[in-house]
């Protein structure tokens, strides 16, 4: 980034800005200095607590990441709520039905699913379920006209916690157009993974003695069969999970949803240089823990691990 033309000065004095009044700025920020001095003061920041301050607004970026992260984890989360739920259902039913009508149609929208640029898919679903039909609202999280006062920054939690049931349903109503853009393809992923660990469970001599006893099928499949197959599905929720909180950058773009994505966008642009490193250390800190939460989570879903 540093490589990249553009002077963060200039950006915040304008083009007309005198030279020394260039300098001057550059001083009092410490962009006179070389690369590696800057970040090695942005690294001792980070060990004392401080992630600096914004070039472009002189806010500390700990306060705007405050802000802005809940409705990244908001959108990210309903998202994957969303795709685990519809995906887990539509690979157990096409893993019951193999070969089948149902499985090949499925299997077809899981492959259109995973190759559907989010970009395109964003803007579609703003063409024809916004500006057409007008069933959704086009950007941003809430209502002008509406009101919310925040405790968590979670609108939804918020929402709930001061019992605002106004505020509750548009926040809802904002939040579905961007989690179908981008709980689309790890929808499709998790349906594709789903079904292939129930095949293989389904196969096991367990589940033929189950059927052998006379166990209704929803019983076999939902009980025995998915609780067995569960491990590689939760693995791919958990990576899915960590690249929707880090990659919800274009899904944030389009819907103008004032995340960390599009000021993470926006910092860029400006050349911001702390904003652009608090933001990515938060991304990159966050995907890490919830990959660990994910190996921990294991020890709950198969008792044989505990051992």
């Amino acid at each position: 980034m540093r490589a990249t033309p553009g002077d963060p000065a200039r950006v915040m004095l304008g083009e007309r800005a005198s030279e020394e009044a260039l300098t001057q700025l550059r001083r009092e920020l410490g962009l006179d200095r070389p690369w590696y001095i800057q970040y090695g003061r942005f690294l001792k920041g980070v060990l004392q607590g401080d992630l600096g301050r914004s070039i472009k607004t002189r806010e500390k970026i700990s306060v705007e990441l405050k802000n802005r992260f809940p409705a990244t984890v908001e959108l990210a989360v309903s998202s994957m709520v969303l795709a685990a739920t519809v995906g887990i259902l539509a690979g157990v039913i096409s893993s019951t039905r193999r070969y089948s009508l149902l499985d090949y149609s499925t299997m077809v929208g899981a492959l259109a699913g995973v190759s559907m640029p989010v970009f395109w898919l964003g803007l579609l679903l703003i063409l024809v379920f916004s500006v057409n039909l007008g069933w959704f609202p086009v950007s941003g999280r809430l209502s002008p006209q509406l009101s919310l006062r925040t405790i968590t920054h979670f609108y939804l939690l918020d929402s709930l916690l001061t019992w605002n049931l106004p505020a509750l349903k548009d926040a809802l109503w904002h939040l579905v157009l961007p989690a179908i853009a981008l709980g689309t393809i790890p929808m499709s992923i998790i349906a594709r993974m789903t079904r292939s660990s129930m095949l293989e469970v389904l196969r096991q001599e367990f589940i033929q003695t189950a059927y052998a006893k006379g166990l209704p099928e929803s019983r076999v499949v939902y009980k025995h069969a998915l609780c067995n197959a569960l491990i590689p599905i939760i693995t791919v929720i958990g990576l899915q999970l960590g690249l929707l909180l880090g990659g919800a950058i274009l899904t944030e773009t389009i819907f103008s949803w004032p995340g960390v994505g599009r000021w993470l966008v926006l910092a860029v642009q400006a050349r911001d240089f702390p904003a652009v490193q608090g933001g990515a250390m938060l991304l990159a800190t966050t995907f890490v823990l919830v990959n660990l939460l994910v190996d921990l989570l294991y020890r709950y879903v198969d008792p044989r691990i505990k051992g």
